[in-house]
């Protein structure tokens, strides 16, 4: 099988491309050359920006017939049309890494299925949604079979975990020096992580795979988690206290630092749990990493290469945490005793 990987260096598409090489795949990756690739050798490469878009997909053309095109950095609509006009009538198959952020919050029952409505209220979700509905258009009208997989909170080595204030590490530096952590709402909102290689996997099943032509699929955690467990867990790898989580309401904490606390408001203060039983069908997905041996990793390998960055030099979390207790002081009441 032929199969091109467009954005072929990051978290989840390093493992589909050792994962398509062991199973001797003729494999190409289009990407930027600006990150290492960890990929085994044996694949061809092809350097390119593609949000040139006229170049890109001259070089596409270029490329020949395919029996599967794998996009992992498809984010905004012109990049899904930029992809029909390049692909139309001249492969077999094309897989969009979407997101589980496609889908309105709350949603309407729990956990999501795939047949939840498309009604993101995040930027990012309304331009993923975009895309789906471009290339399934693209399917429905025979440019080329089309599966969608919405991966939700993939963690792995090679890249960092989630956190209240975003994606980063600094957290774990916190955790490591017995600092408070800022816990949105009353941290009981639920939400699935999943290892990037149980998602790099369904990926790769479902290349070439009938079953998922013109389908859409969740590939996310089995395990659910609430922002205080998901701390806990992380100190118990670690080795560390069990850190006092700070509860601010997650209103309060987007008005302290909005700039950076969108997400709060868009995704985080809601449970984020999903239904795999779809990919467990038609993909054979299975989560096969629970998360605290996957956690025990990916900090082993932010170790290794010194990639936690020092807390005291990240000022925020103390001072939305220092703000957050006074503000809790002065507003106690001093009742009678009775």
């Amino acid at each position: 099988m032929k199969v091109l990987i467009i954005g072929g260096t990051g978290q989840i598409s390093r493992i589909i491309s050792r994962l398509f090489l062991e199973a001797g795949e003729d494999l190409t990756l289009y990407h930027r050359g600006s990150t290492p690739l960890s990929a085994p050798t044996g694949y061809h490469s092809i350097l390119g920006d593609r949000q040139d878009f006229a170049s890109f997909e001259r070089q596409m053309d270029a490329a020949g017939a395919l029996d599967c095109v794998i996009d992992m950095v498809c984010f905004k609509p012109e990049e899904a049309e930029s992809l029909v006009r390049a692909f139309t009538g001249r492969i077999g198959q094309l897989i969009l890494c979407s997101s589980a952020a496609v889908y309105q919050r709350p949603a309407s029952r729990y956990p999501v299925t795939e047949s939840e409505p498309l009604l993101a209220t995040s930027l990012y979700g309304r331009n993923k949604a975009r895309c789906e509905q471009i290339l399934t258009a693209a399917h429905e009208q025979g440019a080329f079979n089309v599966t969608i997989l919405r991966p939700a909170n993939t963690y792995g080595p090679g890249g960092d975990l989630i956190y209240t204030l975003g994606w980063g590490n600094c957290f774990l530096d916190r955790i490591r020096k017995g600092k408070a952590l800022v816990s949105p709402g009353d941290g009981s909102a639920l939400r699935a992580h999943c290892h990037a290689g149980d998602v790099a996997r369904a990926f790769v099943s479902a290349a070439g795979n009938p079953r998922a032509f013109g389908r859409a699929y969740h590939v996310t955690g089995d395990e659910w988690l609430t922002w205080d467990r998901y701390f806990e867990s992380i100190a118990g790898v670690i080795g560390a206290p069990l850190p006092r989580p700070v509860h601010i309401p997650c209103e309060v904490l987007y008005a302290m630092a909005p700039e950076r606390l969108a997400d709060v408001i868009e995704n985080y203060r809601f449970n984020n749990i999903f239904d795999n039983g779809a990919a467990r069908r038609d993909l054979d997905f299975r989560c096969t990493v629970n998360f605290t041996d996957g956690v025990s990793e990916t900090i082993a390998w932010l170790d290794e290469n010194q990639c936690i960055r020092n807390s005291d030099d990240e000022p925020l979390d103390d001072a939305i945490i220092t703000a957050w207790d006074r503000c809790q002081a002065g507003c106690r009441l001093d009742l009678p005793a009775t």
